[in-house]
């Protein structure tokens, strides 16, 4: 028996370094001796110890995979692929931890999720994360992998979960050995790899998991992201070497674009990077919605992407008089187009990227709009790119806020086109048929420029400007006309203050009008989900500001009419103002909220003055703490199904 357990170890070890570390330290034959040795007193004896690297052998097919339920839920990631949506998550980061919150930042691997159970130090289970709640029994096909601990020191009961991947190069050569039925790609290999009946085609496929979180942990559990992988490196899972603590956004976006860089050059399938909060106190304090942890988002990236050269540099003025580097690159295909320019952010994001005149540069292109570059490939390039002291366009002193460049001449020419441009797009008034040329056109030729000179336009404004014949004319007038009812969040996401995207202009919408959103104070906009201090002082300056309320005022003289859909006045949320926190179990909180609204409750995303009912599932977290403070009032998932039951009967 002792030399049993001399074998395991040995070869336990040996396996370590192999799959996990990557670094054998014996020979394939050396191995195979030993554990010859070790199955033929295996079968004199009868034992198998449960660490046993014969256990990783390929057993008999499975009928069926049954059932079986996570210790703790294994939640799924909510998704950002803007950066607007990515800005969105830190300003909520930010209101429920502070500024002083750390970020890790991991890869995204394309693949199949599982979760080890382990109880007294011996693995037990794996099973697929199903629906969050429970999910498949796959233990004899996870056991053919060798990348992970069949024994660990850790006593308690543990639940550690990871990714499920097939590396490319072996994905190739099984598709070579297979021509007749080669398999697609590599993360549906690795699903069906472990979703397969017969362990011996899950083995033959060669998969591996890397594992980057502690689900659960019976004693002593781990306080911080940073913790987790490094209790998981030190039990002798494998993990992915790249890791990143950042302490802010910027430091968060700049891992973000190196994994977009370097993820065409590693040999695992990847789609995005993984941002979460490091602390576990302020993930307690942020807690979780119906579906996701409010701490962690996975960025996604686009598929499309390509290398080209940079030409020049040169600067175009935005809509609030932001200065962006705009790049002049060789052409390139890139999804379905040709590509001959590329953005960046700013001064100083062209300097973190290290792009020059002349430099490789990898460049994505995303949902149709101009491509952004994404940083060199290598360093090298003709000539720095110079930071601009005065606006390209009209000459204008250019004054450096943080790390942007601005134009300080309210009237410059491009900066009221791109003005004018946001505003009629398709997200916000959906002016269609004005284009950015037609309207640099009409402030050309007809001094345009402000969003109500749009709705004075007259078929005679038309009148001898190339192009425009009496169809187009008619069809333009009738979108302008059309335009003047348009949904409040809209309308205020039209109004281009910087730091109001999509997300924030729906949260401001829930105040009910232009006025309401204008009167707001500092705390009251803090109090707003997706609203920060940055974008509170934009809101704040760009009420205060007389040209600002003039032209508000002409839009309304005009007859520009911002809605919000009518609610029921008579139900028995009616003058409710609701927010939901924590997990319901009858319910999705985006069904409770329709349930509120239809009964004449206006929900809420964060409690604030106003709030007068939050309804507290499973879990609730800050947003119950806050209600308590105020004296809101708060009611649980029994009372709130009560209070449905009444209204049916």
């Amino acid at each position: 028996m002792d030399r049993m357990r001399e074998l395991c170890d040995l070869l336990n070890r040996w396996g370590y370094e192999y799959y996990v570390l990557d670094a054998p330290t014996v020979s394939d034959r050396e191995y195979d001796r030993y554990y010859d040795e070790l199955k033929e007193l295996e079968r004199k004896t009868g034992t198998v110890y449960p660490d046993s690297p014969t256990r990783r052998v390929g057993g008999e097919p499975v009928k069926a995979f049954a059932r079986h339920a996570h210790i703790a839920r294994l939640y799924s990631l909510d998704k950002a692929v803007t950066e607007d949506e990515l800005s969105a998550f830190f300003t909520r980061v930010e209101k429920a931890a502070g500024k002083g919150a750390h970020y890790t930042v991991e890869y995204k691997f394309d693949g199949l999720t599982i979760c080890l159970t382990y109880e007294k130090g011996a693995f037990v289970r794996a099973t697929t994360r199903g629906n969050g709640v429970e999910g498949e029994d796959v233990t004899a096909q996870a056991l053919t992998v060798q990348s992970f601990p069949l024994k660990i020191s850790y006593q308690g009961t543990l639940e550690v979960r990871g990714e499920t991947v097939i590396r490319l190069p072996v994905l190739a050569k099984y598709n070579e050995e297979h021509p007749e039925e080669p398999l697609k790609n590599a993360r549906n290999a690795a699903a069906g790899a472990i979703r397969n009946l017969d362990p011996k085609i899950t083995a033959s496929r060669h998969p591996e998991i890397l594992f980057y979180d502690v689900n659960y942990m019976s004693e002593d559990p781990v306080s911080s992201q940073v913790e987790a992988m490094e209790f998981l490196k030190r039990e002798g899972f494998k993990t992915y070497p790249y890791f990143k603590i950042c302490s802010d956004y910027d430091e968060v976006q700049a891992a973000i674009d190196e994994i977009e860089i370097e993820r065409s050059r590693i040999d695992v399938l990847t789609d995005g990077a993984v941002v979460k909060v490091n602390e576990e106190s302020a993930r307690a304090e942020m807690g979780y919605t119906d579906k996701f942890p409010r701490w962690a988002i996975a960025y996604k990236f686009e598929a499309e992407e390509a290398e080209t050269k940079v030409l020049r540099v040169f600067w175009q003025v935005g809509r609030t008089g932001k200065l962006t580097p705009l790049a002049e690159v060789e052409p390139v295909d890139l999804a379905g187009a040709t590509v001959r320019r590329a953005t960046l952010n700013n001064f100083s994001d062209l300097t973190r990227k290290r792009v020059k005149v002349g430099s490789r540069v990898l460049i994505r292109r995303s949902n149709e709009v101009i491509p952004e570059i994404l940083g060199a490939i290598e360093d090298g390039g003709e000539a720095p790119v110079e930071k601009p002291s005065f606006c390209p366009s009209c000459g204008a002193p250019v004054r450096e806020v943080g790390a942007n460049l601005f134009c300080t001449n309210r009237e410059c020419p491009p900066r009221i086109v791109q003005k004018l441009t946001h505003y009629c797009s398709k997200n916000a008034a959906d002016v269609e048929g004005m284009s950015e040329s037609t309207l640099a056109l009409l402030l050309e030729k007809r001094g345009i420029k402000r969003f109500s000179d749009l709705y004075l336009l007259t078929a005679e404004s038309f009148a001898g400007l190339e192009g425009f014949k009496e169809k187009k004319i008619t069809n333009l007038l009738g979108a302008i006309e059309k335009s003047k009812k348009i949904p409040l969040d809209r309308f205020l996401y039209a109004l281009g203050v910087e730091g109001i995207g999509r997300v924030a202009a729906r949260d401001l919408s829930a105040f009910g009008s232009v006025e309401k959103v204008a009167s707001l104070t500092m705390e009251q906009l803090l109090a707003v989900e997706d609203v920060g201090e940055i974008t509170a002082n934009n809101i704040l300056n760009y009420f205060a500001d007389e040209e600002n309320i003039a032209e508000l005022n002409k839009l309304k003289e005009i007859g520009v009419e911002p809605y919000t859909e009518e609610r029921n006045k008579e139900g028995i949320f009616a003058g409710e103002k609701v927010v939901l926190t924590g997990t319901l179990a009858a319910f999705s909180r985006t069904e409770a909220q329709k349930k509120i609204e239809a009964l004449g409750g206006e929900c809420q995303s964060a409690v604030t003055g106003q709030t007068t009912l939050v309804v507290a599932g499973e879990k609730a977290g800050s947003k119950l703490d806050k209600a308590k403070k105020l004296g809101v009032r708060v009611i649980g998932e029994e009372e709130f199904l009560s209070l449905l039951s009444a209204h049916a009967g």
